[in-house]
Parts: C-alpha cells; structure tokens; sequence
C-alpha cells in the first residue's frame, strides 16, 4: 500500500503549481493532506476512484487537513476529542479493518514559542489519543507534525535550538511520542542519513541550498515495523514550501 502525506500550504495555489499532476503521477492508495487552508465549498476535487475526508478549521484561510483514499473506511473521525483542541481542523482518523490512518497538522509553537503551552496541551492529548487508538489496533500516523526531532533532522541544529520547532519541549515531546510505541519510518530505514528535509524557508535560497528541516513524518505503531517497506521523500516536487513524504507498506 503506497501513502502519500504533503502540507500544501493552501490547497488552492498547490493546484496552481502542479499537485494534480504529482497526485496522478503517484498513483497512492491514500493521500494525505494538511494547510488546506480551505473552508467548505471553496473547492471540489474530482479525483476518480478516491473517496475524500474532510476537516476544516473555524478560522478562515488557516490550518485544515484532508484524506483522499480508494478504500472505503469503517468510520471516519475528525479531531481528538477535545473541544478546545479540536477548533482548527488538524486531526482526520480514518479506521480500517486492520489499522488506523490519521493524519495531523500539529500546533506551531511560533516566534519566540508564544504558542509554547498550547503546543505542549495539544503534544500531551494527542499522544494520548493516538495510544489510546494503538491500544486497539496499528496505527499509520502521518503529516507535519512541525519539530526537527533530532540535530540530524535539520540543516543548522545550532543556531535553531530554542527556535520553534527545535525547542526542548517540543523534542522532548516527539521522544515521549516514540516511546508510546512509535517508530519514524524514515529514520528507522535511515539512520544516519544527512540533508533529508521536507520543509524549506521560502527565505534565503533555502530550497536551493538545501537548507532545510525534516518535519514531516510517517509514523507507525512498532509493531508494524516489518511491514515497512521503503519511506521515500519527494524533495524534487515542488508547490508548497514543504514536499511530500511516502510510506511503502505491506497491510
């Protein structure tokens, strides 16, 4: 099963810069998506032979995910359950016969970690949220989940540490997340690979320069770790500021 998940950075202006050619080219099985940045209506999609999942934040023109997949699912669920929490359209659950596919678009912390409390609110309760899912059956998680985990992860470790997304808390809190019983698929294949980012300031000549972060992830619960097959990244795709990411995997 091949499974694509891609922050688009507002939907609408992806579509202006290829996505529809790369979701042909691709051919996934399902298609994840965060930053939709939409509301309802603004867009319709004919994607053939895809069912298509939904979740929009209150606030207009922010946040927002979406799942396109050729298998129909048992249920579908949006958000963690939270009312607080689930206001800005960042968490879509999808339940298979086998597994769980959620895709989330996690809180940014922002310049100076103003958002730092909530961001750590959020990282406590959706932790428990995907273990709780696990405790029934694998779960395949999935989207920006907006941290560099390790100093490998990210072009320039030193002069980031402390900045959003390389901050302590927000490390500390995707190791508490593997801990759970999660294994990042693409460090799991590759251990020691070097200049594998998936997020590019638009600033700088970043992309160009490969000056980038790895913050988007494939996740999966450890014991489908022999199921993983390859967890390929696209960083030759271009249309948003953040390229897609892959999971091969036998389910």
């Amino acid at each position: 099963m091949r499974m694509i998940s891609w922050n688009v950075n507002g939907l609408r202006a992806c579509i202006q810069k290829g996505f529809l050619d790369f979701f042909a080219q691709i051919d996934a099985d399902i298609f994840c998506l965060q930053e939709t940045k939409l509301q309802p209506g603004q867009l319709e999609l004919e994607l053939p032979g895809y069912r298509q999942y939904w979740c929009y934040a209150e606030k207009k023109g922010y946040s927002g995910t979406a799942i396109f997949t050729r298998h129909a699912p048992i249920s579908d669920t949006r958000g963690i359950g939270i009312a607080e929490l689930d206001t800005e359209g960042r968490v879509i659950t999808l339940e298979y016969p086998d597994f769980y596919m959620v895709t989330c678009y996690t809180p940014n912390a922002q310049r100076g970690l103003a958002r730092i409390d909530h961001r750590m609110k959020w990282e406590d309760a959706f932790r428990d949220y995907v273990v709780g899912l696990d405790a029934r059956k694998p779960v395949v998680l999935c989207g920006d989940l907006n941290v560099a985990h390790q100093e490998i992860d990210l072009k320039n470790p030193g002069s980031n540490r402390g900045n959003a997304g390389f901050s302590d808390q927000e490390r500390g809190a995707f190791t508490h997340l593997l801990a759970s019983g999660f294994t990042d698929t693409f460090r799991f294949l590759n251990p020691t690979a070097t200049g594998a980012y998936t997020w590019w300031s638009y600033m700088f000549n970043a992309r160009a320069n490969n000056a980038g972060w790895r913050i988007d992830y494939f996740l999966v619960s450890d014991r489908l770790q022999g199921a993983v097959r390859a967890a390929p990244i696209h960083a030759d795709i271009l249309g948003s500021d953040h390229c897609p990411v892959e999971l091969d995997i036998a389910l």
